[in-house]
């Protein structure tokens, strides 16, 4: 088991006019399960790569443990990689697949049958072993592949993607067997994923990257409850927060002629006159037409059964093109009518407009 540290990690490609990875600083702790997360071209994978050694360090460091790896040869770092695409060879059986590894590397024909049958145990795949991968399920096919980096008892597992060819079932299922073995394994884990509710559900800590820069790094409830700017509000949250445009005027912000009930402290920070105001779709509240609440027209009405959703608009300025108000299952709404809500203050986020970063505590 090892600790995992980017120092000021670059990754510059070559033509590039800006860094794909700019001075990524992250500690990742011995065990830990951490996520990166964010939209395509953000550089997750490329940071994901550097610490295999499958991408080259423009500049600073990279250390697994005490030992800088920044320029050690990917079979020597001691790390065992998950693909998308599983990666397994097609004319070789799964108990096959799984050893290949531990073949090139000179270790005996008996201790490779202990660890692959062991792994075969923690993924369900006794009864597999003997088959091909065109045999078997895309569930079956990455478990292998999870097997075949299990054998290996490395330091730290790199996971790029692991789920993304599943179906949405599957994809469920599979992410709890993942974040489960990874638990009772105990083995340090940089996972990536775009999809903010994998990261959400699965990462002890999650990290938030756009344009190659860490944006926040924290617990997922933390994330959640305080992100640090609008990208990570807007990127965090499933449905999204509703970001509202405001100005700020005698300690109160206003929408249109909506005014929100903020934190007064929250906007004290500004540095011109415009906020942005964040409620999470389970902040809104209800009230009737004569009680202030901002207007907003139901376009879709979206029953989960456990949960259910409103998504409308608003004429008022400064509101974005869909609202979304979660609601109580099963309360009767249609399309076309028109809700009034507000919220509390202690459930405002508070930002600056012009830079982006929170303004409440």
């Amino acid at each position: 088991m090892a600790t995992v540290t980017f120092d000021k990690a670059q990754r510059v490609y070559p033509g590039a006019d800006k860094p794909s990875v700019d001075d990524l600083d992250l500690e990742i702790a011995d065990g830990e399960f951490m996520v990166l997360v964010g939209p395509s071209g953000c550089g997750k994978s490329t940071s994901l790569r550097m610490l295999a050694g499958l991408e080259e360090v423009t500049s600073g460091a990279i250390h697994i443990g005490d030992r800088d790896v920044t320029d050690v040869p990917p079979k020597d770092r001691d790390i065992a990689m998950v693909f998308q695409n599983y990666a397994l060879y097609p004319h070789m059986t799964v108990a096959e697949n799984m050893a290949f590894s531990l073949k090139m590397a000179g270790i005996g024909k008996e201790e490779r049958r202990t660890r692959v049958e062991e792994a075969a145990r923690l993924l369900d795949l006794g009864d597999l072993l003997g088959r091909k991968p065109k045999a078997l399920s895309g569930g079956q096919r990455q478990r292998v592949a999870m097997g075949r980096a299990i054998v290996r008892r490395p330091q730290v597992f790199c996971m790029d993607e692991p789920l993304s060819n599943l179906d949405a079932k599957l994809r469920v299922s599979t992410r709890t067997q993942i974040a489960a073995l990874q638990q009772r394994l105990g083995v340090t884990t940089v996972y990536v994923t775009h999809d903010q509710v994998e990261a959400m559900t699965m990462g002890d800590r999650v990290a938030v990257m756009k344009d190659g820069v860490l944006q926040q790094v924290d617990t997922p409830l933390a994330l959640y409850d305080r992100p640090a700017n609008l990208f990570v509000a807007g990127f965090i949250g499933s449905p999204g927060m509703n970001l509202l445009r405001a100005t700020v005027s005698d300690g109160a912000a206003t929408i249109g002629g909506y005014t929100v009930p903020v934190d007064r402290h929250a906007i004290t920070g500004l540095t011109g006159d415009g906020a942005t105001v964040g409620v999470r779709p389970e902040s809104w509240r209800l009230v009737g037409p004569g009680e202030g609440g901002l207007p907003v027209q139901v376009t879709v009405v979206e029953e989960l059964g456990a949960d259910g959703y409103l998504y409308g608009t608003s004429d008022v300025a400064g509101t974005p093109e869909n609202i979304v108000i979660r609601v109580e299952a099963r309360r009767e709404h249609r399309k076309g009518e028109t809700v009034h809500v507000t919220t509390d203050p202690a459930q405002v986020h508070v930002f600056d407009t012009g830079t982006g970063e929170r303004l409440s505590r």
